[in-house]
């Protein structure tokens, strides 16, 4: 495999070749397995290429860890205000993927009689 025998390369061998195979694969499907290969063990990988699937993965953790607290309040809020939450209505929140959706379930919960209503207009 390239990426393994990249692994032992110095460097200023190493970045060249990961850029020019990345660039080599253009849009094709092996140019995915190619990024998965190289973000496998990053740390000894200092291109741009790296650097872009570095970047991508902290914005990704960012945005899921965002959305992982949204949901958590919207059921800490409905949890403190003694609505019996369902295992369908959690599996709903913790599953949504769309951060307004999220907050408005949030402004929701403060107020609505029963767990289920926060999801009333969608």
């Amino acid at each position: 495999m390239v990426s393994t025998a990249l692994r032992d390369a110095p460097e200023d061998i190493a970045d060249p070749l990961v850029e020019f195979t990345a660039q080599g694969l253009g849009n094709r499907p092996a140019e995915h397995l190619w990024r998965n290969l190289v973000a496998v063990d990053l740390s000894f990988y200092k291109s741009s290429l790296s650097e872009e699937i570095r970047d991508e993965g902290r914005a990704q953790g960012l945005e899921q860890g965002h959305l992982q607290r949204a949901a958590e309040d919207v059921l800490l809020v409905l949890e403190q205000r003694g609505l019996e939450v369902t295992d369908e209505v959690r599996g709903r929140i913790t599953g949504c993927g769309d951060a307004e959706l999220l907050r408005a379930w949030l402004a929701r919960a403060v107020v609505v009689p029963e767990a289920e209503d926060v999801f009333e207009g969608e």
